[in-house]
């Protein structure tokens, strides 16, 4: 178990580090990618969910994603007891992940005055606040990532 865990760990870290790392990058002052729009932290999103699915697909079942998690246990893929300690795995690397891109970016956070930029580099937030459109877009995004997984056989329906 302590293999599988440290793969949640793992991956978890990788995809965070990557993921709020490009946004960092672009969103904080004076980076080299800073201003460089949408598709860039779309790419980078896109590229540090496959780095982090190889990486710790070796070590676990690489779900990195309490939702995803949570979905194998409902299945039986996975056993009830594995969730808390999956998700606490995940939970952990997230966290470690972000005190790195913090590390990495403080002087850009230091420079940077616009509290909202900061705020994108560590959590996702709506243009429009309406929690139940938010909540509706939250489960339709969480519904097609476990549609694309099961899709792609990892997992049987």
């Amino acid at each position: 178990m302590m293999k599988e865990l440290f793969g949640e760990f793992l991956g978890t870290l990788i995809l965070i580090f990557l993921g709020n790392g490009v946004v960092a990058g672009v969103v904080l002052p004076k980076t080299k990618s800073n201003n460089s729009g949408w598709i860039v932290i779309t790419m980078g999103w896109g590229i540090a969910v496959a780095v982090a699915a190889f990486v710790s697909g070796t070590l676990s079942p690489a779900h990195l994603n309490p939702a995803v998690t949570f979905a194998m246990a409902l299945k039986g893929t996975l056993s009830w007891g594995s969730v808390f300690p999956y998700i606490l795995a995940q939970f952990a690397g997230a966290m470690v992940a972000q005190i790195l891109v913090w590390l990495q970016f403080k002087p850009h956070y230091e420079a940077e005055e616009n509290a909202g930029n900061i705020l994108a580099t560590f959590s996702t937030g709506p243009a429009i606040k309406n929690t139940v459109s938010n909540l509706i877009s939250e489960i339709l995004g969480t519904f097609v990532l476990l549609l694309t997984i099961f899709a792609l056989g990892l997992y049987d329906l």
